[in-house]
């Protein structure tokens, strides 16, 4: 792929991956196709989405459910959060395991 899709994939996709982890993406999609990527690029997940999941309905696992973390989202939405502190602690952590799950769903696909 030419270095200015790359960039402008980095551009548009680039917030949703963590940051130590951009130029190994990078390096990784340019060795593959546009559409290839455009399609792997596109079903990841938006942090900020997760965030606001985790501030409204995040005591139910939602925000859980959403990332990929089916077990803890059940685990979750049985101890309701936790009793709320398991909720409060991922309002903090939930869009950095976000962007760590995105990574780790684009370096398997890629």
């Amino acid at each position: 792929m030419e270095q200015n899709q790359v960039n402008q994939l980095m551009a548009m996709y680039g917030s949703k991956l963590p940051f130590e982890h951009l130029q190994s993406v990078k390096r990784k999609l340019e060795t593959v196709d546009y559409d290839t990527a455009v399609v792997c690029l596109s079903q990841l997940k938006d942090p900020t989405i997760s965030l606001i999941l985790s501030l409204l309905i995040g005591a139910y696992g939602v925000d859980r459910f959403y990332v990929g973390d089916i077990g803890l989202g059940v685990v979750k939405l049985l101890t309701c959060g936790g009793a709320g502190i398991w909720w409060i602690i991922d309002l903090f952590l939930i869009m950095d395991t976000t962007r760590q799950r995105n990574f780790e769903k684009l370096m398997f696909m890629l």
